[in-house]
């Protein structure tokens, strides 16, 4: 742990907002495990014993707390300092890679051997591969017997099990019921039409920034911010649907809407909301590293919640980017939109102007180099977006949460069109870099009062390793114009 325990009994007593997520806590008398802003009376100092992980105190037998719920908790991202190979291995187990493929098959994935994946995630984060897949399994179906009223055959199979009876029989053994009582008790008995997910954050979080800038690059027909709601059309492990995400008025959280089809691809959608909305981030931290520097002691004062939109789909973020090359924001959005009417499927959803899905790697590279262009964008446009197609559908480059970034960006630089400037993007929002830093951006450029890519860079190096967070910041203020 990095904290040590008399620091986590603090945080436990003030019930700091701060540290949830970063650690749980063990009541030997109860035998339940809780997260520090847990509203029940706080234990004596001798009963406690700290978790980093939800899975290491499940591991030691705790069982999760019905009051404050650790399922909900915000998760280490990539702002924990992590090794590479953890971080990706965690990140893939998070999306439900193991719910039906092997420790050995993820290991080939990674590009490592089983024996040095096992012994390096149970060196980093004190579990197994297994014990931390069969931990989230465990979390989200606690959290759909909660909130939802799905059938308990729906709730085992949206969590990743294969087999009811055997759900049944591990939630007997790791909460000391079984799950129909845990439906009886807290569960929503109303049947509807689709279901409702709560995605807690550590507060506070500039929602309306979120909003503005998403609602800036909405590709039409894919997605749209409106109301207060972003929603987007989704396709997940052959399935396909909508999500309407707001935020939560009563509690640090937001809480999104999900269709009904999407209910057993709930594991990685969650993984993809958290990361798109950057909810496992700790703004704590970053505002304290950024005010030292006298450029941003205004704006972190302003909006201390201030995230890095990331991407729900890391291929569609990077086709945006690469759009809004050299060209305005508008004026990206609008092509991209082309390019989804004309090689997205269709979807139904409740929402007006919301009917497409966006293209996929398959389908941008099988349209060829003419058809791209046709949607309204130079040739070499078309070329970089039909050699990133390529090399995604053909996994080559892998563009998502937890991918190794430096292999992300040495990938794209690869690739014809692409420069530092497009690479940085793509690694700060597709794959989730907290350190991405685009040094010839034009936004960040006049916000620093400079023309040189180069003295950026050296003025950055002391907002290391939260450059993409100064960026966020440098970007709110700056003159509108650039894409970004």
């Amino acid at each position: 742990m990095i904290l040590d325990a008399e620091t986590c009994f603090g945080a436990l007593t003030a019930r700091d907002p701060r540290f949830d997520g970063r650690f749980f806590v063990g009541v030997r008398t109860t035998g339940v495990y809780c997260r520090p802003v847990c509203p029940a009376r706080t234990p004596r100092r001798d009963r406690c014993v700290f978790f980093a992980r939800a899975a290491e105190a499940e591991r030691e037998g705790f069982r999760a707390c019905f009051r404050c719920r650790p399922e909900l908790a915000p998760g280490g991202g990539p702002v924990d300092a992590v090794p590479r190979l953890v971080s990706a291995a965690a990140a893939r187990i998070g999306e439900g890679f193991l719910n039906e493929a092997s420790v050995d098959d993820l290991a080939a994935a990674l590009g490592v051997t089983s024996r040095h994946l096992r012994r390096a995630v149970a060196a980093e984060l004190g579990v197994t591969p297994i014990e931390l897949a069969q931990s989230r399994r465990m979390a989200l179906a606690k959290q759909l017997l909660h909130d939802t009223a799905l059938p308990m055959a729906e709730v085992a199979f949206a969590a990743g099990f294969s087999s009811l009876r055997r759900f049944n029989a591990l939630f007997q053994q790791r909460f000391g019921r079984p799950p129909s009582a845990i439906r009886r008790a807290h569960g929503d008995g109303a049947a509807t039409s689709s279901l409702v997910l709560r995605l807690d954050f550590r507060p506070p979080l500039d929602w309306e920034a979120l909003l503005g800038f998403l609602a800036a690059r909405c590709t039409a027909r894919v997605e749209q911010v409106e109301g207060g709601a972003y929603r987007r059309t989704v396709r997940l492990g052959g399935r396909s649907g909508w999500v309407s995400v707001t935020r939560d008025p009563g509690r640090p959280a937001l809480r999104a809407e999900v269709s009904l089809s999407l209910a057993g691809a709930l594991m990685p959608l969650v993984a993809r909301l958290r990361g798109l909305f950057d909810l496992d981030a700790r703004p704590d931290a970053v505002a304290t590293w950024l005010r030292r520097d006298p450029v941003f002691a205004r704006s972190v004062r302003r909006r201390e919640g201030l995230r890095v939109p990331g991407a729900f789909d890391g291929f569609d973020a990077a086709v945006r980017v690469v759009v809004g090359q050299q060209v305005s924001v508008a004026a990206a959005t609008t092509v991209a939109g082309r390019l989804a009417a004309a090689l997205g499927e269709p979807v139904e959803t409740p929402f007006p102007g919301l009917d497409r899905l966006a293209p996929t790697p398959e389908a941008v590279a099988a349209a060829g180099i003419d058809r791209i262009a046709g949607v309204g964008m130079p040739g070499a446009r078309a070329r970089t977006i039909l050699a990133l197609a390529e090399a995604v559908a053909g996994g080559g480059l892998a563009l998502h949460r937890g991918a190794d970034v430096e292999a992300v960006r040495s990938g794209l630089l690869e690739l014809p069109g692409v420069g530092p400037w497009t690479a940085e993007v793509i690694a700060m929002r597709a794959a989730g870099d907290p350190d991405a830093f685009p040094a010839a951006d034009l936004g960040v450029l006049r916000a620093l009062g400079t023309a040189s890519a180069r003295v950026a860079e050296v003025r950055a190096e002391g907002w290391r390793p939260w450059r993409a967070y100064a960026v966020m910041h440098l970007w709110t203020p700056a003159t509108k114009g650039a894409e970004r």
